[in-house]
């Protein structure tokens, strides 16, 4: 059973530290880790090289998410080891071996895997995201205030104490990967995304 989840981690992982911003940004012969931002999210993408190369990037992050945890679910029917599946691919996309341990911030693919272990807390975490976003133009303040509420909307529908776990670890390392933001909407320097 350990080599069992072992395996289920190694896996996840791996997939999780597919970075799709920085594949389609190379294509088309842009470091994005140097453009903008720097960040290899969607967001970042989508201003340096356009919406579709954003939409792709977004997909595919949220796709690897989905994927990781639809995968586990076949496998095993226990919450522990979906959620830990769930969080590998997160720590994947955090910090991708194929970017010397460097990557995003993480937001679509836990989008991707929280769609599918709770999807009715995800869409009422997705709707405070775009509540957020049209109020303030600000897609890091959308991002900050879904994952504050994620671990509250999953006590209240009242899923598996795993779960839960994993939408607080996963909110408290989207916090501390948003902190250059935080710091720039304090200095009012942070830039948006919706122009009003």
């Amino acid at each position: 059973m350990l080599t069992e989840i072992s395996v289920l981690c190694l896996i996840s992982y791996l997939v999780g530290s597919i970075p799709f911003g920085v594949i389609l940004a190379k294509v088309q012969h842009v470091d994005i880790r140097k453009q903008g931002s720097g960040n290899i999210g969607a967001t970042n993408v989508a201003r340096v090289l356009g919406k579709k190369s954003g939409l792709l990037t977004l997909l595919g992050d949220v796709v690897k998410g989905l994927l990781v945890v639809l995968g586990a679910s076949q496998f095993y029917d226990k919450p522990l080891l979906i959620a830990l599946a769930g969080l590998m691919v997160f720590l994947g996309h955090l910090f991708s071996i194929f970017l010397k341990f460097q990557g995003g911030k993480g937001v679509a693919t836990s989008l991707g895997l929280f769609s599918y272990i709770m999807p009715w807390a995800t869409l009422c975490a997705v709707g405070v995201f775009a509540s957020c976003l049209w109020i303030s133009g600000y897609v890091s303040i959308g991002s900050i205030m879904a994952a504050i509420s994620l671990p509250l909307f999953a006590i209240y529908f009242k899923l598996p104490l795993p779960y839960i776990y994993l939408a607080v670890i996963v909110g408290l390392f989207t916090l501390q990967r948003h902190h250059g933001n935080i710091l720039r909407l304090i200095e009012g320097a942070e830039t948006k995304f919706l122009k009003k």
